[in-house]
């Protein structure tokens, strides 16, 4: 039975550094700074900020509704008494208040 050649030292050492470049790289691509692990954790994070951006928008937009009816330009009688019954304890004469 005939023996095949033995591989050549520099071919050897050629597919080790290909093998061994591959791997970092594809380690790179999967958990580096800039990999795919990385990118799902900004994208979960920018679905964070988002919703919390959204939540304080709603916030505003109400804020910014109740400052305008107890300006001077459009008063809120009603909204005036509420926040006078809740901020300085007001009650009307004939209401009775349970504890």
């Amino acid at each position: 039975m005939p023996r095949s050649p033995a591989p050549a030292p520099g071919d050897v050492l050629f597919f080790a550094l290909a093998f061994v470049a591959a791997s970092y790289f594809t380690f790179a691509a999967v958990q580096g700074d800039h990999g795919i692990f990385r990118r799902v954790a900004i994208d979960a994070e920018a679905a964070s900020l988002a919703a919390e951006r959204d939540r304080l928008a709603a916030e505003l937009a109400f804020l910014e509704n109740k400052t305008r009816r107890l300006s001077d330009d459009f008063l809120d009688l009603d909204l005036l008494d509420e926040q006078a019954r809740d901020v300085l304890g007001y009650l009307r004469p004939e209401e009775l208040v349970i504890r």
